[in-house]
């Protein structure tokens, strides 16, 4: 992974997104040497999000130029209301909140897209929105 990831640098300008496994070991070996922008994917529970605060501590080790978190199955408000104490604590730029949606399970148990499953689901609308901000030409 490495190596591709590498070799899609040395073209010209284009964005790839790359979807990684959970943990640590990505930043580690270095598979995310050539990265621009990461995001960090925590829950709101407290491993999740100590894995979170640690990836983003060797993300910026590595010189990763931006780091921001995205909550992810977010229930209620007090799943938000703990994922932004502990983001401000641990000063992790919170990119985005996504809700606890039933349309993904159902999505992942007919083996098909989300978006394609529910195009209006909740978590599509935070998605989508958080990828405009991303691609968008002033972004970083």
């Amino acid at each position: 992974m490495r190596g591709v990831l590498a070799g899609l640098v040395a073209g010209a300008e284009r964005t790839t997104i790359v979807d990684l496994e959970a943990g640590l070991e990505h930043l580690s070996r270095g598979t995310a040497r050539h990265v621009e922008t990461l995001l960090i994917v925590g829950e709101p529970y407290f491993k999740s999000l100590e894995t979170a605060s640690r990836s983003f501590a060797l993300a910026k080790d590595l010189g990763i130029a931006h780091v921001r978190m995205v909550a992810n199955k977010v229930r209620n408000a007090r799943d938000e209301d703990t994922v932004r104490e502990f983001a401000a604590r641990h000063a992790l730029p919170l990119a985005a909140v996504v809700p606890y949606d039933e349309a993904v399970v159902v999505a992942d148990e007919r083996g098909v897209a989300l978006i394609e499953h529910e195009p209006s689901a909740p978590s599509v609308g935070v998605i989508r929105r958080l990828a405009d901000e991303l691609l968008a030409p002033s972004a970083a």
